[in-house]
């Protein structure tokens, strides 16, 4: 396989910067401010500096930070500059795993051709090269591709020369070479509690594993030989397609905690409205829909309920709320909306009761709406529901 890993710098607040210059070289911190709840959702390299994260909490940011510019994540505009992106992505293969909005793998062996080469891996350099020089060229912003004869050795050389780099990982020999004294969370998969495992054996390092097979596998049991086989370069993973691997949500953390049902609505109802226009620019549907909810002690709950394919703001939200009708009515301090099971083709259960001049009329109506969202952002069209929860959340 040929693979080339694309990962956006500092996503989130590259794409501030670039729309407000006076933050270059600033210590920016996007997620919330430092009163309210929340963590970190990235951060320029300027506050990383100071030890700041992602998925760090907002209050142990400022504690390392207090002298950085804190703001809240502009999702629609994010989402945006990611449509741009994939967009370049797809110009040069059908076999690509989004990862996330600013993060994916492309299988490139079927099109290297194209490009200049195909055993030398000299097309699959040729491609990773002028992703980096369109990206920077369409969307003003910057990305570091690695390229690789597996998953896992295409993302570690992406991560190799962050940020704005470029670095190949062809052989199973160079990546053994390049990681053997590291880490053993360099390894996909190898989190803090495989790590802590791992260590209880004195196993701390990639030459470690090599040094004490059996003890990997007594630590990690049917795991085990997943790890030594990824430490030694061995990795037969394939993309996963869109179908499979594709969810979109978005969430909502209080500053206080919320025991209002209709204040919770609301909220649910300017999430599904996001989510429905995010979907409906790419021209997709989803079948299942799932509540998230966090209560007040920090207990986690998923509702979910598959039916016909849709990309209506409508049935998602009415979806989510007869969800949380379902709930126990304790204070919550986070909700949420998260689709999956995507698909290409609208479906619908038709009925006798069906009028095919108003599902005719009510598509264009849709189409309409879509242009004039296109053109001139989401906020050009609201229905008076949602104009009603806009201004019930804000004045909250």
């Amino acid at each position: 396989m040929q693979i080339v890993h694309i990962d956006m710098d500092m996503f989130f607040a590259a794409v501030e910067i670039r729309d407000n210059p006076e933050l270059a070289g600033k210590p920016l911190i996007i997620g919330a401010l430092p009163s309210e709840r929340g963590v970190v959702s990235t951060c320029s390299y300027e506050a990383r500096r100071f030890g700041v994260r992602s998925a760090m909490s907002i209050k142990e940011a400022y504690r390392l930070c207090p002298q950085g510019i804190y703001m809240h994540p502009n999702g629609h505009k994010y989402v945006e500059a990611s449509r741009q992106i994939h967009k370049i992505w797809d110009d040069y293969t059908d076999l690509v795993e989004y990862i996330s909005l600013d993060e994916g793998f492309l299988d490139v062996t079927g099109s290297v051709g194209l490009f200049g080469g195909s055993a030398s891996f000299r097309g699959a350099e040729k491609i990773g090269r002028e992703i980096k020089r369109r990206v920077k060229e369409e969307t003003e912003l910057t990305c570091s591709a690695g390229i690789g004869y597996s998953m896992m050795s295409a993302k570690l050389a992406s991560e190799e020369k962050k940020p704005n780099g470029f670095f190949q990982i062809l052989t199973p020999e160079a990546l053994r070479e390049l990681i053997v004294d590291r880490s053993v969370r360099i390894i996909y998969g190898v989190g803090p509690q495989t790590e802590s495992q791992l260590n209880k054996y004195g196993i701390k390092t990639v030459r470690d594993i090599y040094n004490n097979r059996d003890a990997v596998i007594r630590a990690l049991g049917n795991q085990g030989q997943h790890v030594i086989d990824l430490a030694n370069g061995i990795d037969n993973r394939v993309l996963a397609t869109p179908a499979k691997s594709q969810s979109l949500g978005k969430e909502i953390t209080f500053q206080q905690d919320i025991y209002d049902r209709e204040y919770l609505k609301d909220v649910l109802r300017l999430i599904a409205r996001e989510l429905s226009f995010q979907i409906r620019l790419d021209g997709t549907y989803i079948k299942t829909i799932t509540l998230k909810v966090t209560f007040k002690d920090m207990k986690k709950i998923t509702r979910s309920k598959t039916g016909d394919a849709t990309n209506k703001s409508d049935v998602i939200y009415s979806t989510a709320a007869a969800l949380l009708d379902k709930v126990e009515r304790r204070p919550i301090r986070l909700v949420g909306i998260s689709l999956g099971r995507f698909t290409d083709a609208e479906e619908k259960q038709l009925t006798l009761f069906d009028d095919p001049k108003e599902s005719e009329k009510s598509g264009k109506l849709d189409e309409v709406t879509m242009n004039l969202q296109k053109k001139y952002g989401i906020d050009v069209f609201k229905s008076g529901s949602e104009m009603i929860a806009e201004k019930r959340f804000n004045t909250e």
